[in-house]
């Protein structure tokens, strides 16, 4: 326990300083000297307290004056310390923060902050946060919540940087604003950040706004303004992180910085570093768990992630404050991509060989009518490469890329032609299984499955890590099948084979094709305004090819809806004969409704009862029936 009290304090209301003395006399015992001189502390005793009754400003300056001492501090509310209040768990209830002054569990050694020859309490700023740095935003309606949302939008803009660590890590890189927190604790309600910050562990935490797109710009905003808080654990890839004891931070102007939000300062460089166990502090009760901590602290080792931070020529472009609306893919990726692609692009023996067996495969599959050999097929056609190196071709307008995609497909498709069509000239069949009128109607369903199986493979491609998954995309939009069925068509002569199949494939090309087209310009391989053009025509083809998609798909429609109405009719009733109807199949004529119906009976209907049957259907449908009847006797 303390034997003396040494108020500091600029105080000037009797009454309160009055009040301070006589609480401590009464509960304490002790006398309590009083001072105004910040400065003069010429008692390093461990039986004094020297209690501050200051205001942020002259607070800081105290610790400034005492650094390193071993003179013991308590902290007492003043209405001119709020950032004090904030940062310590001081009480504001005066008595209840004497008490906390004198409470020995409460005292231990806190770090400063040290910004070049100023302390700053919890915060340095530096160019704008957009939100990270707000006072008081919870009050704010979600008008003007939206409000300052648009306008950090419309405001966002660029300046270089260069940070050297303690380490003497040196990190080059354009940002919006940076913002260095000593510590963060859970009575600070104006942090965004979600994770308490050790106030004794020795380091600074600085985080870096740098948004390499509009998309991952306007995902932080949400993040920051709407769910309010963000956390190391799962940092927006518009921050970078760094951890460690000190760090300089110099621009090629003038830098404008605050510290703990209030005191604007401007210097060519920033030289920041942590004053670790510097001063003795007694902290308020609500930081007991802190003090307690404080014994198990253990060194940590420096956090640097700046990994998403913007290098290259996307420094260029973000310095003029022209963000892309995507993120710009890194040289290295975009070379070894482009290498991969053009290779992919060419002709060779490899794949011409693969394309006819799998050609081969996929006809012979389709007349057995087995899936399993056809998916087999799907597997080893090689169409998806020069389709998906196509598409990069299209938002380049790289002319090699599109020749040499177009040669490949266009050989590849003549082989799967020729050899199709051919080998269904020396088959003795001519049904056409159940495989191949799967691929005769292609509508909407299967646009869509295109533009899936172009988005998984544009990913996989760019993506080392997932490239084994190009087998499940070429399964999922069957290439080869379609082809296959257009060739068995050319061999049967029958026209409506060739339509329906080749139209499937053209959308299985369209689909992907655009598809990979827009993930590659999301994944930042292209600028939006270099690949308008080329996503404007493909666009143009995919509508058109939309349109009989479409009206096929109308059909399905208008087919699932007769199909319920008619499932309605379970059984029905003619003269004391209960008949049951089974429906098989129904398909959606111009002028009728084709019918595939068993019906089961204990005696043979006559054609009355089945165009009473057929009448019946009809009341349901408003539209013409058919009947295709298959009776079923049951006998007793």
């Amino acid at each position: 326990m303390y034997k003396a009290i040494h108020l500091i304090t600029n105080e000037n209301n009797e009454e309160t300083l009055d009040k301070i003395i006589d609480y401590i006399k009464e509960r304490y015992s002790l006398e309590t000297k009083i001072s105004s001189n910040i400065f003069q502390i010429n008692e390093n005793n461990d039986e004094i307290l020297y209690l501050l009754l200051l205001d942020d400003k002259n607070t800081k300056e105290f610790f400034k004056k005492n650094l390193n001492s071993s003179i013991k501090i308590g902290l007492l509310p003043h209405e001119k310390c709020p950032k004090i209040i904030g940062n310590y768990g001081i009480c504001t209830d005066i008595n209840e923060a004497i008490d906390d002054a004198l409470n020995l569990e409460l005292l231990t050694k806190i770090d400063l902050l040290k910004c070049n020859e100023d302390i700053a309490l919890n915060r340095i700023s530096i160019g704008d946060m957009h939100g990270m740095n707000r006072l008081d935003y919870n009050k704010n309606s979600k008008f003007q919540k939206f409000k300052i949302f648009y306008k950090n939008l419309k405001e966002l803009t660029f300046r270089t940087y260069t940070l050297t660590t303690s380490k003497e890590q040196s990190i080059q890189t354009v940002a919006s604003g940076i913002t260095i927190l000593e510590h963060s604790t859970i009575i600070n309600k104006q942090s965004a950040i979600n994770d308490e910050l050790s106030i004794h562990d020795g380091k600074l935490n600085a985080y870096i706004l740098a948004p390499t797109s509009l998309f991952s710009y306007i995902w932080y905003l949400v993040a920051i303004f709407f769910y309010q808080k963000i956390s190391l654990v799962s940092l927006p890839k518009s921050l970078g992180y760094i951890k460690t004891e000190k760090l300089t931070i110099s621009s090629d102007d003038i830098l404008d910085y605050k510290i703990d939000n209030c005191e604007l300062h401007q210097a060519s460089n920033i030289e920041l570093e942590v004053l670790k166990d510097c001063i003795n502090l007694h902290l308020g009760r609500v930081l007991k768990e802190v003090v307690s901590a404080n014994s198990n602290n253990t060194e940590e080792k420096d956090v640097i992630k700046v990994n998403l931070l913007p290098k290259g020529e996307l420094k260029n472009i973000l310095i003029n404050n022209k963000i892309p609306l995507f993120k710009k893919a890194s040289d290295d990726d975009f070379k070894d991509l482009l290498i991969a692609l053009k290779d992919n692009s060419k002709f060779s023996t490899t794949y011409l060989i693969l394309m006819i067996l799998s050609t081969l495969l996929a006809t012979t599959g389709l007349f057995a009518n087995s899936a399993p050999v056809i998916i087999g097929a799907m597997i080893l056609a090689p169409l998806m490469a020069p389709i998906i190196s196509l598409s990069m071709g299209v938002i380049r307008t790289d002319q090699f890329l599109l020749f040499k995609s177009i040669r490949t497909l266009a050989i590849g498709i003549f082989m799967a032609l020729l050899f199709s069509s051919v080998y269904t000239l020396f088959i003795p069949l001519e049904q056409i299984t159940a495989e191949m009128q799967g691929r005769l109607h292609p509508n909407l369903l299967d646009l869509l499955v295109a533009v899936f199986s172009g988005i998984a493979g544009a990913y996989a491609t760019s993506k080392e890590e997932v490239a084994k998954s190009l087998a499940g995309v070429a399964i999922a939009v069957a290439l080869v099948p379609p082809l296959s069925v257009t060739g068995i068509g050319i061999g049967l002569g029958n026209i409506d084979v060739i339509y329906g199949s080749f139209l499937l494939f053209i959308t299985n090309l369209v689909g992907i094709t655009l598809s990979a087209a827009l993930t590659f310009i999301v994944l930042g391989f292209a600028p939006v305004t270099k690949a308008k053009k080329g996503v404007f025509y493909t666009s143009i083809i995919m509508t058109i090819v939309a349109i009989p998609l479409f009206l096929s798909f109308m059909k399905v429609v208008d087919r699932n809806k007769y199909l319920e109405d008619l499932n309605s009719i379970k059984n029905i009733t003619i003269g004391k004969e209960k008949i049951d109807l089974n429906i098989n199949t129904i398909e959606n004529r111009k002028d009728n409704i084709l019918v595939d119906i068993e019906v089961i009976s204990h005696k043979p209907l006559s054609l009355t009862d089945y165009n009473i049957i057929k009448n019946k259907l009809q009341e349901k449908t408003n539209k013409r029936i058919v009947l295709k009847v298959t009776p079923i006797f049951l006998l007793n």
